[in-house]
């Protein structure tokens, strides 16, 4: 039995593998939208001694006993994922039956009940069909698994004469799950789970009688698998009509485009006949004849966008601004004494004599002045770039309000983006909270 069990358990797993990989060539197509790939399901059913592919039993009737499982999933490629699972419940069988000549079992035992205290396995599932071949998402399929795992049990026997139970030995055993089902998608978070796995055991004690090697039972269930996660399930994903549908549209973008540079080109042609009569300059003078609205300039002469010729401008008499050491004190002045409420925009009235000395200094000198307003990094961006475009506009609008010209003074907030100071200290914030002035 454990040599067969040995054979069996590599021929299953490759089958499955060179299955998966065959369907996972067909996901050639990537996309951005997010999948569920991890799933828990829950399942109950019944255990039994009985196979669908038939074989030799130890014991003639089967009973049918409930057993539940629970497993772990995670779906690797739409076509291929692994499963770890486990199942309890009890396995039972007698001789009561007669086989088909009539003649009984005859062995030392009448019956047996086999305790699954627990099993774990690592299996690998392909899905097999997938019914919507032109739907990208669908809502049912076929699937197939095999793997490997152990069982832990207890198995009681009753002996012929006098009907005496013996309990024996709680063991460990060897099992190779081999399974089909088909799940069926309620939502993108639940599946309707059905199948039945045939669990061949290494071993000749699972029903408690060693003779033949005979030895497995079977689980057919149904269940309900939780997909995590967000988006649709990998599972349920079909590959080959999602390339359907890009090849489609692929297809209808290309027809699209063809249409539109049939047309563009047509369009190309008519504009390219225009563009040489536009283009047309008899005089030379980079105007258009379309444009020259003072045709036949002299070549080499300069002329405007109408195609006559430039005025020579006058030369501009540029102002010069002369800010003195005692100019610059009177800002300094304000700068110091500037106070503003806490967190408000509002001047405090301890700073309006040096202000207003500032606005005398404008009037008289007819300077430029500049505000800049900074904070430190106490509360967010948006907040600090409001408040200190606030308080500079606060000192101009005062200034103005002293008689000073509106249009040459210009009020900026730059928040906190140019500290003069570091931020992790309260000196080196109060620094950073500023109006700054320049003449010019």
């Amino acid at each position: 039995m454990k040599l067969k069990f040995l054979k069996c358990l590599p021929v299953a797993l490759a089958g499955l593998f060179i299955g998966s990989s065959a369907m996972a060539q067909e996901t050639t197509t990537t996309t951005s939208e997010p999948f569920r790939t991890w799933s828990i399901g829950l399942t109950g059913g019944v255990l039994s001694q009985f196979s669908p592919i038939g074989g030799q039993y130890d014991f003639t009737k089967s009973h049918y006993n409930f057993g539940y499982g629970l497993y772990i999933k995670k779906q690797i490629t739409p076509a291929f994922s692994l499963k770890i699972d486990g199942q309890r419940g009890e396995v039972r069988a007698d001789n009561s039956k007669p086989y088909n000549d009539g003649g009984l079992n005859v062995t030392p035992f009448s019956s047996y009940s086999t305790d699954l205290n627990y099993s774990a396995s690592l299996s690998a599932q392909v899905n097999l069909v997938n019914w919507s071949m032109f739907k990208q998402q669908n809502n049912a399929q076929l699937y197939a698994s095999a793997g490997g795992g152990f069982a832990n049990y207890t198995a009681t026997t009753v002996s012929n004469p006098g009907a005496v139970s013996v309990k024996n030995a709680t063991d460990d055993v060897l099992i190779i799950p081999v399974g089909a089902g088909a799940k069926f998608r309620l939502s993108d978070a639940i599946n309707l789970d059905l199948g039945w796995t045939m669990n061949f055991v290494d071993g000749d004690k699972f029903d408690g009688y060693a003779r033949g090697g005979n030895d497995r039972y079977s689980y057919g269930y149904a269940g309900l698998e939780f997909a995590l996660g967000k988006g649709k399930q990998l599972a349920f994903y079909s590959p080959t009509a999602a390339t359907y549908d890009e090849a489609l549209a692929a297809k209808n973008t290309a027809n699209a485009l063809k249409s539109d540079l049939d047309a563009q080109k047509a369009e190309n042609a008519k504009l390219r006949s225009e563009m040489n009569d536009l283009l047309k300059d008899s005089d030379g003078d980079g105007v258009a004849d379309k444009l020259d609205k003072c045709a036949g300039t002299p070549a080499g002469t300069v002329v405007d966008g109408s195609g006559c010729p430039l005025k020579v401008p006058a030369p501009q008499v540029t102002e010069r601004v002369i800010v003195t050491e005692a100019d610059r004190k009177v800002v300094a002045d304000a700068i110091s004494n500037l106070e503003f409420d806490l967190g408000k925009a509002t001047i405090r009235s301890k700073s309006y004599a040096t202000l207003n000395r500032v606005a005398a200094l404008l009037m008289e000198k007819n300077f430029s002045l500049k505000l800049a307003g900074h904070t430190d990094n106490t509360g967010s961006d948006a907040l600090n770039l409001r408040l200190s475009k606030d308080r500079a506009e606060s000192v101009k609008a005062y200034l103005v309000s002293q008689g000073a010209n509106a249009s040459r003074i210009e009020a900026t907030g730059y928040g906190e983006s140019q500290p003069i100071a570091t931020n992790a200290t309260p000196a080196g914030r109060q620094q950073n909270r500023r109006v700054e002035f320049t003449l010019y």
